[in-house]
């Protein structure tokens, strides 16, 4: 399986943090997060992870800050996520329960960030920010983009679920090869268009972001 460039965030000067997990709830007791209600389009320089701790602190976690930067119709896009690893677990159907939301990685909620309108797997969305949720299922995900990120990523309760702004399904994949720690990567399928892929243990799954129709 190929994998396409995953980095930590080190964006203008400043290392954010974000991400969205399952049943794995490191620092799991960060306080109460207010949500976020500023969904204006930031310009490219101003596109930056969420974060919950220090830069020292995010270093010391057991599932480090990753990131991806692509381009959807020509504009940046950002999505943050915090990287946990199997060490050994069960993860689909195990650590990350079927038929119940999940937050797509770990500590703050996964996060796409987009400095222009785009859609996403068919959903359209205008530039800002939205955190990103899965229920996964053993033939049939179903992911959900929600207009608040800045909160801790669980639990992923009414009062978040009322946000949600849109979803979508998508078919797993098996893997041949297991992957350790979960990460994303962006495959361009065409100028201005791409898959966001996920892969974890021996399941990948991708959707598609295209510019805004």
């Amino acid at each position: 399986m190929r994998r396409l460039n995953t980095f930590s965030v080190l964006f203008f000067g400043g290392l954010f943090l974000a991400a969205c997990g399952g049943g794995e709830q490191e620092s799991a007791d960060m306080g109460d997060m207010s949500d976020s209600e500023d969904m204006a389009a930031a310009p490219a320089s101003e596109l930056s992870c969420y974060s919950t701790v220090t830069m020292a602190e995010a270093q010391e976690r057991p599932s480090p800050l990753e990131s991806i930067e692509f381009s959807v119709g020509g504009h940046d896009a950002l999505l943050c996520y915090g990287a946990p690893s199997a060490r050994g677990r069960d993860i689909m159907g195990g650590l990350v329960p079927f038929g119940e939301p999940w937050r797509m990685g770990a500590n703050e909620p996964t996060t796409l960030h987009l400095a222009g309108p785009a859609t996403i797997q068919g959903v359209a969305v205008e530039p800002g920010s939205y955190s990103i949720y899965a229920i996964p299922g053993e033939s049939e995900w179903e992911i959900v983009l929600n207009s608040t990120h800045e909160r801790w990523g669980i639990p992923i309760d009414e009062s978040v679920r009322a946000s949600d702004v849109g979803s979508f399904t998508v078919e797993p994949e098996s893997m041949d090869e297991s992957a350790e720690t979960l990460h994303f990567s962006f495959e361009p399928t065409s100028a201005g268009m791409g898959d966001v892929i996920m892969e974890w243990e021996n399941t990948r799954v991708s959707f598609h972001a295209h510019p805004a129709m």
